[in-house]
């Protein structure tokens, strides 16, 4: 018995041993797997950054070494009154596109939530301008559209028998207006998004109203939008940071200038502007922290508003 209760401590701890280095085998391997992950993230992610960061305080024009300046860059922006142009360019824009867009894609969602032959393929079809609407080519064929001598002047001259000439993307009046079509034409993501969503619905919930002889309205009200509201959560998050971000279109349509005077200016090209054009990297990263700033705010705010007007089925269950 004494021979036993020595030996039992040592096979306990090699057996323990053997446990510690297999788990480390495969935590090892585990590791290995996502390296090229972790390199990537923090390659491209966290160090861009951090420096960024640093950059925000220091004035920097690439060809010379940062030099800290503080805050100065944040005071500038005060003084800057494109800085404040284009910030207002981008809440206009971001203010009408995002809900168009939702409202697109909840439209037609709601008509493609069918058991229709071929619907398959006209939800192909809608989801394409998502695919290919933030590449240059699209932006350069909108640019086109719109031009005086454009497809969208033919075609109201054609229908209408007038004889318009006017350059929408050359009237500061019209200029933002032909980015936000833009970005409600590209509704497609998030039209499948709320379709999948319409999906998830238990049709007994319909089957229960149809027999209390609820109407349409009724069943959209206490059974569709309920339930649809995290989806449309998701979706105005996503939204808003899409909006807030936009470049690629401005950039194009107006020539990277965000002419007409400024009027397509938005913050993320003006941001461009002072960055590759004036070569003030100190003072872009500092606008790229306020942009930060300012979507983390919007985002806070609809995560703060969000326990007051999405339902989650669980929740209410418990």
């Amino acid at each position: 018995m004494t021979s036993l209760t020595k030996d039992s401590p040592g096979k306990d701890l090699g057996k323990s041993l053997s446990e510690r280095k297999a788990l480390f085998r495969e935590n090892l391997a585990g590791y290995a797997f996502i390296a090229p992950w972790l390199i990537g993230f923090f390659a491209f992610s966290i160090i861009p950054i951090l420096t960024s960061l640093y950059y925000s305080f220091t004035s920097y024009d690439i060809l010379g070494s940062p030099v800290l300046n503080g805050v100065d860059n944040f005071k500038n922006m005060v003084q800057d009154k494109l800085f404040w142009k284009s910030l207002a360019v981008t809440f206009n824009y971001a203010f009408i596109s995002v809900p168009l867009r939702l409202l697109f894609a909840f439209f037609v969602a709601l008509m493609f939530n069918r058991d229709v032959k071929g619907i398959r393929l006209y939800q192909m079809v809608y989801y394409i301008p998502s695919i290919v609407g933030g590449s240059i080519a699209v932006a350069v064929m909108w640019r086109r559209l719109f031009m005086a001598d454009g497809a969208v002047n033919s075609v109201i001259n054609l229908l209408f028998g007038l004889d318009v000439s006017t350059s929408w993307i050359g009237k500061p009046e019209t200029a933002l207006w032909t980015l936000i079509l833009l970005a409600t034409w590209q509704f497609g993501s998030s039209m499948l998004i709320f379709l999948a969503g319409l999906k998830q619905i238990p049709h007994f919930y319909y089957e229960a109203a149809d027999i209390d002889g609820a109407n349409r309205f009724r069943k959209f009200v206490s059974i569709t939008f309920p339930h649809l509201t995290p989806v449309i959560f998701f979706n105005l998050i996503m939204q808003i940071i899409a909006g807030f971000t936009v470049f690629t279109q401005a950039f194009v349509v107006s020539g990277g200038s965000g002419d007409p005077l400024n009027s397509t200016l938005v913050y993320a090209l003006y941001l461009y502007q002072r960055a590759f054009k004036y070569y003030e990297m100190g003072y872009s990263s500092a606008m790229a922290w306020v942009l930060v700033l300012i979507v983390g705010l919007f985002t806070a705010i609809v995560f703060k508003s969000s326990s007051s007007w999405v339902y989650y089925e669980s929740k209410e269950g418990n």
